[in-house]
Formats: structure tokens, C-alpha cells, sequence
């Protein structure tokens, strides 16, 4: 069974967006009024989207907030998935 990687919200700004658009993530960043470093952390894996910067991002580039939400939350479930594995399997339902 071939497993697909978990996609990153940063890895999608920077295919999607960054890339096509032709603008540096300085530029990105000051157009968002952000530090520059968040969005190198963000398109490098190492930070996630919180809220603020979901608005942010979808006031610069058009998009809607919960795109990048749903980008974000995809991906952290993705990651509990694969770091509980099995011991989810192992957890008691006490309600139905």
C-alpha cells in the first residue's frame, strides 16, 4: 500500500501561493504586518497556522480563513495519527 506524505499548510503557501505569485516570504510578511521569520517557520514545517495568522493570510492572498485552518487541523490529526498508531486501537469507548 503506497502512503501518501502529510502536507504541511507550509509546504502549500509556498507551492500554491509564494511560488506562483512570485513574491518573497519578506514580502508576504510585511504585507500580513508579521515577522518574517513566522512565515520561513511556516513554509519550513517547523510552525503551524494559528488563527491569526489564517485571517492574515487570507486578507493577503484571497483566501478564506478556514482554508488555512482546515489545512492546519488536517495535518495535526494526520500527525496524532501516526504518533499514537496503534494505541489509539487500545483506548476504551465508554459512550456510544
Amino acid at each position: 500500500m503506497v502512503t501518501l506524505s502529510n502536507v504541511h499548510p507550509g509546504e502549500v503557501l509556498q507551492a500554491e501561493f509564494i511560488e506562483p505569485l512570485g513574491i518573497s516570504q519578506n514580502a508576504l510578511a510585511r504585507a500580513m504586518g508579521v515577522p518574517p521569520r513566522r512565515i520561513n517557520e511556516i513554509v519550513l514545517g517547523k510552525r503551524g497556522v494559528s488563527a491569526d495568522t489564517a485571517v492574515r493570510l487570507a486578507a493577503a492572498l484571497g483566501t478564506s480563513e478556514r482554508f488555512w485552518l482546515g489545512l492546519q487541523a488536517d495535518y495535526d490529526l494526520e500527525e496524532a495519527h501516526r504518533v499514537l498508531g496503534k494505541a489509539i486501537n487500545r483506548i476504551e469507548r465508554i459512550a456510544a
